[in-house]
């Protein structure tokens, strides 16, 4: 049995709002979504399973019309979901009524439940969220109860507040497959136990690779095999890349080093830059231009200013300036610490003595 494994695709959640990309990273979401469903079909796949999440809010009517006409166009797949902690089914849920095409199976109920898939003697266990938090452990007392089926759980939570779970305990409990959601950053717990991660990075601090696990089981009697591996697929990511400045860089330098850096990475990718390094004292960087270079989140201007300390010391020996930089170097501060004291000090009397 062959199968795809996604979580946390946040279907409707537009990354960024309010920077000139966001109505753009709201449709990679979608397009990814799309694009799972075209794998799925073109390599005839067993199973999909969807580990909550599927939308980052309660879904509207035409959202759930839309993600059904893509999943029902599976003419082999059968695709199995649960609702997770965003999209949790509330009162007014469309989810309750909402009637899936014939090859897809919503595991709605609160309690466990399970749904058995007959053509390919899988039996997928799990329950839909029906708020937005929930402490209990449910899944820890769980155990399939035909050990002859490919068995699978679909689980969402494993943090305080979502469905904390005892890892060893479900590791142990006789599912084939664990596949598992709400932690967005891919990660195997166990051999047959792991966080697809969410099809595309949500915010800047989802930085690394995003896409989802694929696997297949075979089994005869009791005895089974698994193998399984996560494939990279966003359609873009978020960098975190630092830009190290030297004394004499100009704000020209700097431009050509970013739009380097985002050339080599991809210009559909969002980062965050930051500065490091000494430059000039009376360089100022024009960071609100160089903001301007691509899809770019920050600019954090880490850099020192390079003070000669020896000299400041000899020409101030008899003033403030003098006495600070005496009381830094004898003082005992070492290493990182000692130094920013010295120029964030330094910062302030320069400026205090340049203003009289």
């Amino acid at each position: 049995m062959k199968f795809i494994h996604i979580a946390d695709v946040h279907l409707g959640a537009a990354p960024d709002r309010g920077y000139p990309w966001s109505e753009q990273r709201e449709k990679d979401i979608w397009e990814s979504f799309h694009r799972i469903t075209e794998l799925c079909e073109k390599e005839e796949l067993d199973l999909l399973l969807i580990a909550g999440d599927f939308f980052h809010k309660q879904p509207l009517l035409r959202e759930l019309k839309e993600a059904a006409y893509n999943l029902g166009r599976l003419s082999h797949t059968q695709v199995v979901l649960i609702a997770g902690n965003h999209d949790y089914i509330s009162e007014r849920s469309p989810y309750a009524d909402f009637i899936w095409p014939a090859n897809v199976h919503m595991l709605k109920n609160k309690e466990m439940d399970s749904i058995f898939l007959e053509d390919i003697n899988t039996e997928v266990y799990g329950l839909s969220y029906y708020a937005r938090e929930i402490r209990e452990p449910l899944y820890d007392r769980i155990s399939p109860g035909c050990p002859e089926r490919i068995n699978i759980l679909l689980a969402h939570g494993g943090t305080q507040d979502n469905i904390p779970f005892d890892k060893n305990v479900l590791m142990h409990s006789g599912f084939d497959y664990i596949a598992l959601g709400h932690i967005h950053k891919p990660q195997y717990l166990a051999e047959n136990m792991a966080y697809s991660g969410s099809l595309e990075p949500m915010d800047k601090n989802e930085t690394g690779e995003r896409g989802y696990i694929r696997g297949e089981i075979t089994k005869e009697e009791e005895a089974g095999s698994l193998s399984s591996e996560f494939i990279p697929y966003a359609a873009c990511g978020y960098y975190k890349i630092t830009i190290p400045i030297q004394t004499g860089f100009t704000n020209g330098e700097i431009r050509d080093k970013i739009k380097e850096a985002i050339k080599s990475n991809g210009e559909n990718n969002i980062y965050q830059f930051l500065l490091a390094g000494k430059r000039d004292r009376d360089t100022v960087f024009d960071i609100e231009g160089l903001t301007s270079l691509g899809n770019i989140l920050e600019i954090t201007d880490g850099t020192l200013p390079d003070y000669d300390f020896s000299a400041l010391k000899a020409e101030n020996e008899d003033n403030i300036i003098g006495l600070y930089i005496k009381a830094i170097e004898e003082g005992g501060f070492a290493g990182e610490l000692g130094e920013k004291a010295l120029y964030y000090g330094m910062e302030a009397l320069l400026e205090a003595k340049n203003y009289k």
